[in-house]
């Protein structure tokens, strides 16, 4: 029977997520703070961890290749973090991104006032801080972290066996 070697590391990655995302779902849905389409983009590696890091024990194997394919979406995720820190600093100008699924080809009169009705939130806008940080800022933060984390498991994985 194969054994986790990083369980402890994987078990943190994996609590650490789901109070992420219960607490983007709780600013977006109980304080009402609409995230932009980047604040969505930025779930992505989170999400996978929730759903990776327990096929890891309940198959019990393809531990260093889960782990290589969480630490590209936390890559992924810096990524995405501090082009969302640009924009909100006024770095970087707002991309087709922000806009990605708000246009058409053709609007009639109606789809577009209620296109204007639904009020899209802008990446360049800092709706909700924690100590004057944006949670890109944090994102950014804790995506480079836990990439680096999961990198260096990786690279001691063989040392391990």
């Amino acid at each position: 029977m194969l054994k986790i070697k990083n369980r402890k590391t994987l078990t943190a990655t994996l609590i650490l997520s789901v109070f992420i995302m219960s607490a983007a779902y709780f600013i977006q849905f109980v304080l009402n703070h609409e995230p932009c389409r980047l604040c969505i983009f930025q779930r992505i590696p989170y999400i996978s961890a929730i759903i990776l890091i327990p096929l890891i024990f309940i198959l019990n194997k393809y531990e260093k290749i889960i782990t290589i394919i969480l630490v590209l979406f936390f890559i992924f995720g810096a990524i995405v973090s501090i082009y969302h820190v640009g924009i909100e600093q006024g770095i970087f100008e707002e991309s087709f991104v922000c806009e990605l699924f708000n246009s058409k080809k053709s609007l009639s009169s109606e789809e577009l006032l209620k296109q204007l009705e639904k009020n899209t939130v802008s990446c360049k806008v800092i709706s909700f801080t924690i100590l004057g940080f944006s949670l890109a800022t944090f994102n950014t933060l804790i995506s480079i972290i836990l990439s680096g984390i999961l990198f260096i498991k990786i690279m001691k994985y063989e040392k391990n066996k």
